[in-house]
């Protein structure tokens, strides 16, 4: 007996629930906590889409301990019911460009980690979004440099390690030099992780983790994207005069990292629960990358590949994946609405073409998929039909980077709001 349209959407939105609670904070963060010190001072900091979360776990793990500190999420992006009596403040900044309100907030973080001791901890909660919201520009240069270098980063389609690369050589937080500002307390560094790979050097821009790139790099990688960057960017690049802490570093010799929550953490997440559904799941893995339609395209042959052939499995299954994929505007081109995962999966639905029994679901699991109000979107067998009957032309919607308007125009966008965690997007493709 076949699968109902109602069925294979309402079984995505549970896989796609299984790989949030993966992620969630409030379940993954207190079993990581280190003791707090038997002297010393307890300092919590953080940055990310996740900080709020992340801050209100630690509070309520350690209901007893004094605590200080400051984090930094996305604007709008508090907690349902925050404590009535915050030890742990909250400040706000913009992502995916940044605002002066969080490098205000960026520079009283450091603030605060001036003249520690060894006996002192510093608990560092970070997340994906990290290095947007605690944009602190490196001396010499403004704002208004690092907002025209982010929207450069945002059109070049690199690849977020290498955009970090610049971004850690234009700063004045990232790249190891959080730790090294807080030396010599003890930090610890407890991470959700949105990149491929789980490289923590990535993840905001690794503020608490040696930096291996260098000036010589992020000149290079400039030059091969032929980014446009501000001249004050560019002089003190090439000027080179205070490179990040590298590997060896005694600033950062008493750090610590516990990764919370990864992308494969929810991965296998979805899988479990996919089996429980009856199906049988296959990840592809946790740091799928490219054109975000190339993906989709990718991704639409090995589901055609199950349904006429049983391989690389037989039905009725799902294809599970994670990663970042990218979108590369031509310059000066504005993009439509919907991000990453919506153009990912136009792409897939344009390929199959109404193929029968393939059902898909891609979305970012912080909420938002690109300038979106939705995570992502669903595509059915007939959702370009219905599409086109609305008057819409995908193929044109696609080229025109708007598939948000596609998958709003058929009712299969899938909305769930912030969610104040982070790691990365996810797909699943339900083949039955």
């Amino acid at each position: 007996m076949g699968w109902s349209d109602t069925e294979a959407r309402a079984c995505l939105k549970r896989l796609f629930a299984a790989a949030l609670a993966a992620a969630d904070p409030l379940t993954a963060l207190p079993r990581h906590l280190p003791d707090p010190p038997c002297q010393g001072r307890t300092i919590v900091v953080g940055v990310g889409k996740a900080a709020a979360k992340m801050a209100l776990a630690v509070e309520r793990a350690w209901p007893e301990v004094p605590l200080t500190g400051l984090v930094i999420a996305p604007h709008g992006a508090d907690v349902p019911d925050p404590p009535a009596s915050r030890r742990i403040a909250l400040r706000f900044g913009s992502h995916p460009l940044p605002d002066a309100a969080g490098a205000a907030a960026a520079a009283e973080l450091l603030a605060l980690l001036r003249g520690l001791s060894a006996r002192d901890l510093v608990l560092f909660l970070v997340s994906g979004g990290g290095s947007a919201l605690s944009t602190l520009p490196a001396p010499g240069l403004t704002l208004d440099d690092l907002l025209a270098v982010n929207r450069e980063l945002l059109r070049s389609g690199a690849p977020i390690q290498e955009m970090n690369c610049i971004r850690k050589h234009l700063s004045a937080f990232s790249g190891g030099r959080l730790a090294a500002a807080a030396h010599p307390a003890r930090v610890v560094t407890l991470a959700i992780s949105d990149v491929p790979g789980d490289d923590p050097a990535v993840i905001a821009s690794g503020p608490t983790v040696p930096d291996p790139t260098s000036f010589a790099e992020a000149r290079a990688l400039v030059a091969h994207y032929r980014m446009r960057l501000p001249e004050a960017a560019i002089r003190h690049l090439a000027a080179a005069e205070e490179e990040s802490p590298k590997p060896g570093d005694p600033r950062l010799a008493t750090g610590e990292l516990r990764m919370i929550a990864t992308p494969m953490l929810s991965l296998r997440a979805m899988a479990e629960a996919a089996r429980a559904e009856g199906l049988a799941p296959l990840i592809l893995g946790d740091a799928l990358e490219g054109e975000a339609r190339e993906l989709g395209r990718v991704l639409a042959g090995i589901a055609r590949g199950v349904a006429a052939h049983g391989t690389p499995l037989s039905r009725p299954a799902v294809l599970l994946s994670g990663g970042e994929t990218t979108v590369t505007l031509p310059p000066d081109a504005m993009a439509g609405g919907g991000g990453r995962s919506m153009e990912g999966l136009l792409g897939l639905a344009l390929t199959l073409e109404g193929a029968p029994g393939i059902w898909a679901l891609m979305a970012d699991t912080d909420g938002i998929d690109g300038k979106s109000d939705a995570a992502g979107a669903i595509a059915t067998p007939d959702t370009l039909a219905r599409a086109r009957a609305a008057g819409l032309d995908p193929r044109a919607k696609l080229a025109a980077h708007d598939s948000y308007a596609v998958f709003q125009a058929v009712g299969d966008l899938v909305v769930t709001g912030p969610t104040l965690t982070n790691v990365n997007d996810v797909r699943a493709v339900l083949v039955v």
